[in-house]
């Protein structure tokens, strides 16, 4: 049958009258027939997910039911949208669970339990690493092992036998916060709307921990938290602090009161002492005494512990009806709840893209997204922090060029608005879909995993070699060497595109800083270069000249356009079209596709292209194809076979 014959079958009413594998006619006076049944529940699945209810029946059932009527209904709702969302989700499995950590001391406060005046256990919230004016607990707890009798060391239970700290030590030390996980309004000059207490309607979503809220004896409720001084500050930029204290000869003991030996302070500290730095970024707690945690610590998650992964805020157990209708609650960790959020990102992404029925090459080319609370204040804080370490080499402090503009957030969504969405129109120029989120880049922590991943999920291929040998080889160029050429001659300019993101987080390197050839990080004479070049510019393709930046060799071009370019030449691929269709229909059509499916989806693929690239013209045509209306009505081998239960 010709595409032309198939698309007009398609839109005909009379696609539902008897056929040969299956007879789906819209009832008449007549009672439905069994595949009539089946063809509808299969629909009900499918666009409302779930089976269809006693009045859905009766409605079939009923006299001049208009079938038509009710999928074109049903098209426009929830279960549908959820139903291509999921599909989505499925093949890019954007769902994060518990291997790998994001717990930044930048934006973590831990804590420790320490004795106060009276000789009751209170809580201090620190941060690790945090510079302190003071040599004996510069970088570590604000109160040495000799004051409070605790040692307090990096991502370790506090040990030792607890002492009472001194009241003038303690308001010397610390400051007292009303922060933002026990007060809506955080920012006022004396807030009072506190969680259980005066903040009426809290989220019903936003469940802070037990530990959070009450005081060292599970009793009482905390009103206020101690925090270190250095971390309740609010600044937004600081100054770099050096200490000019030695490094610790190798075999000496610790200093006096120490848990380790002082910071170290490398030539960069000293060099651009006094400069201006952002409390954002990733050098602020480590090269500046002026950088804290916001007003309310609004820049920072609290933690129930001292530990490398601490505890925060309860979420859903399982969310098998959506987040809306979540099955059971469990404490999850600052690592859970951040990657909790990105998840749920992508989901309402994809979901508006659905909803609206937008052009499906949005899905990577889109620069929109939606937020809320706890998204904003990653945003905000978290993801700046992310960056930079050995980048100050390059003359790069903090994130420069964001792949979502801190300014993108609206001021007006606070960190505890876990259940309202705001949609943002741009989160600016380096954007690109999902490519983008930080679910993603996570996901695919590598160059070569984000391409790969792109490769099977929107153009339906993978790479495979078959037969392939791995002969002994030096030959740095994957794309020549044999045994891996045949994938990798594809793969290595696909993954160029992420030469600019740096793996294992969304820090993108802009090029006035990171030139892709930078005759600083040239081979020396013995082959080898800086330790701050080599984290981004590869030896194995640099020379005596100058240094290539790491994935830039295989197309410098694709290195420069960015994730933003290879959405545009993956969307610009007949592949890609060919691929949408292909994954609905295998999907609601419930099998693997057939050579007897081609005509079909040459059909579908017409349709979907002509429409705009959009899904509900595309799955209209599916839900009333012959051969969907067949599946429906397909009875397992067992079944047929006479083996088990007719």
């Amino acid at each position: 049958m010709s595409g032309a014959r198939v698309l007009r079958a398609l839109t005909a009413p009379a696609l539902l009258a008897a056929a040969a594998a299956a007879s789906v006619a819209p009832p008449s006076a007549a009672a439905p027939t069994l595949a009539q049944y089946r063809y509808f529940r299969a629909l009900s699945l499918d666009l409302e997910g779930r089976l269809p209810t006693r009045d859905e029946l009766a409605e079939l059932e009923s006299p001049g039911f208009d079938l038509d009527a009710w999928i074109e209904r049903h098209l426009d709702g929830p279960g549908y949208v959820e139903r291509l969302t999921r599909i989505y989700m499925d093949v890019l499995r954007l769902e994060l669970g518990p291997v790998g950590l994001f717990t930044p001391s930048e934006t973590t406060l831990r804590r420790a339990q320490v004795l106060g005046p009276d000789g009751k256990p209170l809580h201090v919230y620190y941060r690790h690493n945090q510079r302190r004016l003071l040599p004996v607990i510069d970088g570590e707890f604000c109160f040495s092992e000799a004051e409070s009798g605790l040692r307090v060391a990096n991502f370790a239970p506090v040990t030792g036998t607890p002492r009472p700290i001194p009241q003038r030590l303690l308001d010397e030390r610390t400051t007292v916060v009303r922060p933002f996980w026990l007060y809506r309004d955080y920012l006022s000059v004396v807030p009072t709307q506190r969680y259980g207490a005066g903040w009426k309607d809290p989220d019903s979503a936003y469940v802070p921990l037990p530990q959070l809220l009450f005081e060292p004896d599970g009793k009482t409720p905390t009103v206020e938290v101690r925090v270190c001084k250095e971390e309740a500050q609010t600044a937004d930029v600081g100054r770099i602090y050096a200490s000019d204290i030695p490094p610790l000869p190798r075999g000496a003991p610790l200093p006096a009161g120490r848990a380790r030996p002082p910071m170290p302070e490398d030539r960069y500290a000293r060099e651009h002492r006094g400069e201006p730095i952002s409390c954002r970024s990733a050098l602020a707690s480590v090269m500046s005494v002026d950088c804290g945690c916001g007003i309310g610590l609004e820049h920072c998650l609290p933690g129930d512990s001292s530990g490398r992964d601490p505890r925060v805020f309860s979420l859903p157990a399982h969310v098998p009806l959506g987040i809306e209708a979540p099955i059971g609650a469990a404490p999850h960790t600052i690592s859970g709840w951040h990657k909790f959020w990105w998840s749920q990102e992508a989901i309402h992404f994809m979901k508006y893209v659905f909803e609206a029925d937008r052009d499906f090459r949005e899905i990577l080319t889109g620069r929109y997204t939606f937020i809320n609370g706890p998204l904003a204040q990653f945003y905000r804080s978290s993801a700046p922090a992310a960056c930079c370490s050995l980048h100050k080499s390059f003359g790069m402090r903090e994130d420069e060029a964001p792949l979502f503009l801190p300014g993108a957030v609206p001021p007006v969504v606070a960190p505890h608005d876990v259940s309202d969405w705001t949609f943002i129109p741009d989160r600016g120029p380096r954007a690109a879909g999902i490519i983008t989120t930080p679910v993603f880049l996570t996901k695919y922590a590598s160059r070569r995993a984000r391409a790969a991943a792109l490769y099977g999920a929107f153009l339906c291929k993978s790479f495979t070699a078959e037969h392939a040998e791995l002969p002994p080889s030096d030959e740095p160029d994957l794309m020549v060497r044999p045994g891996c050429s045949s994938c990798h001659a594809r793969l290595e300019p696909l993954a160029a595109y992420f030469t600019r993101v740096e793996e294992t987080t969304w820090t993108y390197l802009p090029a006035s800083r990171f030139p892709i050839e930078n005759p600083v990080c040239k081979l020396n004479a013995e082959g080898k270069t800086g330790q701050s070049c080599q984290r981004f510019y590869d030896p194995a393709f640099s020379s005596r000249e100058r240094g290539v930046l790491r994935g830039a060799y295989a197309s410098p071009d694709h290195a420069e356009r960015g994730p933003a370019g290879v959405a545009a030449d993956l969307t610009r691929m007949p592949e890609f079209a060919s691929c949408a269709v292909e994954r609905v229909t295998e999907s609601f059509l419930g099998r693997p596709l057939r050579d007897e499916d081609e005509a079909l989806l040459r059909a579908l693929r017409e349709r979907f292209v002509s429409r705009g690239y959009r899904m509900r013209p595309l799955v209209e045509a599916i839900v009333r194809s012959p051969a969907y209306a067949r599946a429906s009505n397909d009875r397992p081998a067992l079944e047929r076979g006479g083996g088990g239960a007719r």
